[in-house]
């Protein structure tokens, strides 16, 4: 795990870029101004940064770049808030502050070898695009690589371009779904669950890594296993609200552990009892 640059005051940080991902969805390329943090800045894939809008507040925003790309520092955000309605609105230029990284991420250092299968589910896709980034870019370390991401509705899908483009790669297989189609959808129609079976990989040297809703989770947790998978290779990324990173405030509790600070990555064995009680 990384450490924080600084658990304190947030960092300083330029708007380099803000791409509109979908109506409500937007990316934010940063560029932290101090020369000396951005050099000691490092995160790994699923640890997430506290964004902070001056005179506003702050929010937990996965990071969805590659830890190699030290220049800049990617966030995909849903404006829902009043804080993530005001980052959508900043442009190139704009300023904001940073804190981070945080939590625990993805296990990878002891994946080499392993088959890579990524479930997500709506917005949850950008702690996993991460992780995709960096599977590609260090692909003879990993076996095939299998992305399976679900949506509500065909026009939520963000990054439709990049599906495409992954799908062509070779080892690499991609299953997309949604609940409700379009004319125009090329992919299935149904539930992200439903393309489990059609998921092609070696269940004996296989990891598997979700976001997204727990329901969603909790069921592609047991189909995965049920094809035996070990309980041992098989993460989940949880969502909380959390409002200082760090574990002291206590309003991202799960069970016994903080999600900023436990998590937000966790074992299967870690969050399998407290997924089976609703409120947890």
């Amino acid at each position: 795990m990384h450490k924080p640059i600084d658990a304190g005051p947030p960092h300083a940080a330029t708007v380099v870029a803000c791409t509109q991902e979908s109506p409500t969805i937007f990316t934010l390329q940063l560029r932290l101004d101090d020369e000396a943090v951005r050099q000691a800045y490092r995160f790994a894939p699923g640890q997430f940064n506290m964004l902070y809008l001056y005179g506003v507040g702050e929010v937990p925003i996965s990071v969805m770049s590659d830890p190699e790309e030290r220049g800049m520092i990617g966030h995909t955000v849903r404006a829902l808030g009043r804080v993530t309605h005001g980052l959508a609105a900043l442009g190139p230029g704009d300023k904001v502050g940073l804190r981070g990284p945080f939590g625990r991420g993805w296990p990878l250092q002891e994946m080499g070898g392993c088959d890579v299968v990524l479930v997500t589910g709506g917005l949850g896709c950008a702690p996993a695009v991460s992780v995709i980034h960096y599977v590609l870019r260090r692909r003879e370390r990993f076996g095939k690589l299998v992305i399976i991401q679900g949506v509500k509705h065909a026009e939520d899908l963000i990054w439709r371009e990049q599906y495409d483009g992954w799908a062509r790669l070779p080892n690499t297989q991609v299953l997309v779904a949604a609940d409700q189609g379009s004319t125009s959808w090329p992919w299935h129609v149904g539930h992200v669950t439903d393309l489990l079976d059609l998921a092609q990989f070696n269940p004996a040297r296989a990891v598997a890594m979700m976001c997204g809703p727990e329901g969603m989770m909790r069921a592609a947790a047991v189909s995965l296993l049920t094809r035996a998978l070990p309980e041992t290779h098989l993460f989940l990324s949880m969502e909380r609200n959390m409002h200082c990173a760090v574990g002291r405030c206590g309003h991202c509790q799960f069970g016994g552990a903080f999600v900023c600070r436990d998590g937000p990555v966790f074992g299967w064995s870690e969050v399998r009892d407290l997924l089976a009680h609703r409120g947890y």
